[in-house]
C-alpha cells in the first residue's frame, strides 16, 4: 500500500516567497526561495511544490533561475507550475531540475500542449491544477488565476483532466486559501470519490487536524504552504500528528 505524503508548497511572486490569502499574495515570507527549499528538507517533507504567480508573463525567465537554483537544493521531488503556455517552456523547466508540472489554464486553453507533455514526458509529470470558487452557493472552476470560472461542475472538470492524461490533481478552493479553517471538504471528497488519480489537498490547512481531515476526504496527498513557514519543524510535528491518527504516512528520518 503506498503510504500518503506531506507537500510543502512555496508561492513565488517575482522571485520572493509570498504568503497567500484567497489567492492574493502580498506578505513576502522570505526573500530567497532556497532558504525555504533548506528548511523543508531537514524537516523531512516528502515533496515541494514551487508555483509562480506573478502576475506578468516575463517573470519566466527569473522564475526559471529560481527552479535551477532550487533544484540544486531540493533533494525530494519537485513540482513546478505558473505561465506554462508552451511546450519548450515546460521541457526546460523540467530540464533545469523539476520532476513536475503544474498546470491550471492549459487544461481549457491549450489542450493540445497537455497532450504533448504526456506523450513526451508521461502523466507522471503533469499535475492539474483544480482551483474552485463559490458563486451564490455554487462551485465552479476557476482558471487564469481564478479570475474567469467556467461552465463545468468541479466532478466533471476533474474527469476531464483524467481524460486529458493528468496524473495527480492539485485541488485548491479560492474561499479557503489562507482562510485557516481546513481544506474545502465536500468538494475535495467530490474529487476524490469521482478519479482514480492521486488528489492532492491544498489550501486552509492550518491546523494538524486538518491533514488528517484531507487524508479522511479521500486525499492521496495534503499540502500547505503558511503554516509551514511560520513554524519550526512544521512537517515534523504534522507527520507525528498525522502518523499517531492513524494514517499511513512515511516517517523516514523523523524520531
Amino acid at each position: 500500500m503506498l503510504k500518503h505524503r506531506l507537500i510543502a508548497v512555496v508561492i513565488v511572486r517575482d522571485g520572493q516567497v509570498v504568503q497567500s490569502v484567497n489567492f492574493k499574495h502580498t506578505n513576502v515570507i522570505h526573500y530567497d526561495a532556497i532558504h525555504a527549499i533548506e528548511s523543508f528538507n531537514r524537516w523531512c517533507v516528502d515533496e515541494i511544490a514551487l508555483i509562480n504567480v506573478s502576475k506578468s508573463a516575463e517573470s519566466k525567465s527569473q522564475f526559471l533561475d529560481v527552479v535551477t537554483h532550487v533544484s540544486k537544493k531540493c533533494f525530494v521531488p519537485l513540482t513546478v507550475g505558473g505561465w506554462i503556455e508552451d511546450f519548450n517552456y515546460g521541457k526546460e523547466l523540467l530540464s533545469k531540475g523539476a520532476d513536475k508540472l503544474l498546470l491550471n489554464s492549459a487544461f481549457y486553453l491549450n489542450q493540445e500542449l497537455i497532450r504533448e507533455l504526456v506523450q513526451t514526458f508521461g502523466s507522471q509529470a503533469v499535475v492539474a491544477s483544480l482551483d474552485v470558487v463559490n458563486e451564490n452557493g455554487t462551485s465552479l472552476v476557476a482558471i487564469d488565476r481564478a479570475t474567469r470560472t467556467l461552465p463545468f461542475t468541479v466532478k466533471a472538470w476533474a474527469k476531464h483532466c483524467c481524460e486529458l492524461g493528468a496524473g495527480e490533481i492539485f485541488f485548491n478552493s479560492v474561499a479557503f486559501d489562507g482562510a485557516r479553517k481546513g481544506y474545502d471538504l465536500v468538494n475535495l471528497k467530490g474529487v476524490c470519490d469521482e478519479v482514480k488519480i492521486p488528489v492532492i489537498a491544498f489550501g486552509g490547512a492550518f491546523r494538524w487536524k486538518h491533514f488528517v481531515e484531507g487524508f479522511q476526504a479521500g486525499a492521496d496527498a495534503v499540502a500547505a504552504a503558511n503554516i509551514f513557514h511560520y513554524t519550526e519543524h512544521s512537517t515534523k510535528h504534522a507527520k507525528r500528528h498525522i502518523f499517531k491518527e492513524g494514517i499511513n504516512i512515511r516517517m523516514e528520518g523523523i524520531s
